[in-house]
């Protein structure tokens, strides 16, 4: 197995998320770590924490991962193959488009850009480059998420009549740059994206949507519910928002009824968190197999790398069209209209 090199950028709850994500893939090296401000000597980043996941002690050995305040290093070592950009939202088209322009592959985290027009120069550079790359969209390859998808393309409870997503929680208080709207674009574009990349993965990009919210805490978009319309007809909606009280915590969930069966699924629940409700049958948990949609994303990369395979599952244009609905969602909150795509 060729062994697949990699250099995360940013060191936050996210870098240091998917660092924990590459240590469980087979032949994955974490070479390099690369921060402005956040680069530990002694490669200990067990104190950084966010809305998912534990609390796992994470200590680098350091005698084998290079650590660096300037990308410019990263991009000069041949013997890099990947670029991890878990850096404020605002960075990524520079830092994506020199490692583009390196030969580099990257994955970027999401959104791809503050807004479309910056997110269409990513996609713009990505296109001639040599290397490849996709944004990290991770709810597509989130097993519960992955296993609605595949039974709405399979047909498998026959058509879908309605489908509602939710992802809501209180303020990411491990970051200060969320709580600026302008950096961040709010919960609108930091987690209501996520639910706006997945319908489109499962019903197409939206004909219009219909979106009403609030800002509260950013100065952007801190919670909003919206109704899409969709080419198959489906009633779909989503409602994201990060303005939950102290104490409430955070829930992804969906409920999706078919023409013969109804999906729920809720991050809460957790053994029993996706159930299936068929007529004439006793309800029943679903177990999907695999980890988390971190790890699923980043597996998908690097088997994409070793097979020399650009990735299809998500896209550049994927996470531009993202960033595109999401604006149309908060001209639609402005205006009070329905806004077409």
């Amino acid at each position: 197995m060729k062994p697949v090199n990699v250099a995360v950028v940013g060191l936050g709850f996210m870098g240091v998320t998917h660092i924990k994500a590459y240590r469980q893939i087979p032949g994955v090296r974490i070479v390099a770590i690369c921060d402005a401000v956040r680069l530990p000597v002694d490669g200990d980043l067990s104190s950084i924490a966010g809305n998912l996941g534990g609390g796992d002690p994470l200590k680098l050995d350091m005698s084998q991962t290079k650590a660096t305040k300037n990308l410019n290093d990263l991009l000069a070592d041949p013997t890099i193959d990947l670029i991890d950009l878990c850096v404020p939202t605002t960075a990524h088209p520079k830092l994506a488009i020199a490692a583009l322009k390196a030969g580099k592959h990257v994955i970027c985290e999401k959104p791809l850009a503050r807004t479309s027009a910056l997110a269409r120069e990513i996609v713009h550079a990505a296109g001639p480059a040599k290397g490849f790359f996709m944004p990290a969209m991770c709810i597509r390859f989130w097993p519960e998420y992955a296993w609605l998808k595949e039974a709405i393309a399979e047909g498998r409870y026959g058509a879908v009549l309605a489908a509602r997503f939710r992802r809501v929680g209180e303020p990411p208080g491990w970051s200060k740059d969320f709580m600026d709207g302008a950096k961040s674009g709010g919960a609108l574009l930091d987690l209501h994206i996520h639910d706006i990349d997945f319908i489109q993965h499962c019903f197409g990009r939206p004909r219009a949507v219909y979106a009403t919210g609030f800002s509260r805490l950013s100065g952007a978009m801190d919670h909003v519910v919206a109704q899409y319309t969709v080419a198959s007809g489906v009633c779909v909606s989503a409602e994201g928002g990060w303005a939950m009280t102290a104490g409430f915590g955070f829930n992804m969930e969906y409920t999706v009824q078919f023409e013969n069966a109804t999906a729920d699924y809720s991050l809460v629940r957790s053994t029993d968190a996706l159930r299936l409700f068929q007529k004439d049958q006793p309800s029943r948990t679903i177990k999907p197999p695999g980890g988390d949609g971190y790890l699923g994303e980043l597996t998908y990369m690097v088997e994409s790398i070793r097979t020399g395979r650009a990735p299809i599952i998500v896209t550049a244009r994927d996470g531009l069209s993202a960033v595109e609905i999401c604006e149309a969602e908060e001209q639609s909150i402005q205006t009070g209209q329905v806004v077409f795509l």
